[in-house]
């Protein structure tokens, strides 16, 4: 098993590790591992070891990872890099059950932390400046955008919100930028 913590490094000044995102991965990745797991078992499904690599190299980061970036992560050391279209098959088969979330304007993927349901709202706040993600869904919201699609006659295939601006900890380190 990978071991999961967030890349503790400083970008463009900002340390990572320090970020509540980094925290919030670090503290949460082992305990979303394990219902990833058990609800494969419940599933009758198989967390290949493909798919269970590509889980792990999402919940070590904080910040969405793209298909080609993660293929680098989860080769094997001095292999071959693996097929594009194997992550994207294991991204496919993690983002259907949940573990795992796209974020369309990113292009890119981030290991789900909260089991939400595949109909839950979720909320992704993007910090344009660190990269970390925070997910977030309540009860209101989901209210507030079931009445949206109500009164528009949609059938959502997913929910997804995706909120890009500066987290707490970036405003805090650069409070005039």
């Amino acid at each position: 098993m990978m071991k999961m913590q967030p890349h503790a490094h400083a970008h463009d000044g900002h340390d990572h590790a320090a970020c509540r995102h980094a925290q919030d991965h670090q503290r949460h990745a082992a305990e979303a591992l394990a219902r990833a797991e058990k609800l494969c078992r419940e599933r009758g499904l198989r967390l290949t070891p493909i798919r269970r690599k590509a889980l792990e190299a999402l919940h070590a980061d904080h910040r969405p990872v793209g298909a080609y970036d993660l293929a680098d992560r989860i080769s094997p050391p001095g292999g071959r890099r693996l097929a594009p279209i194997s992550v994207y098959r294991a991204l496919d088969f993690l983002v259907e059950q949940g573990f795992v979330h796209r974020l369309s304007s990113r292009n890119a993927y981030v290991a789900c932390l909260h089991g939400h349901g595949a109909s839950d709202v979720v909320a992704f706040l993007i910090c344009e400046t660190c990269g970390g993600v925070d997910e977030d869904s309540s009860p209101a919201m989901r209210q507030a955008v079931a009445a949206i699609v109500h009164g528009r006659q949609f059938v959502p295939s997913h929910q997804v919100v995706e909120i890009v601006g500066r987290c707490d900890h970036c405003r805090s380190a650069h409070p005039h930028e």
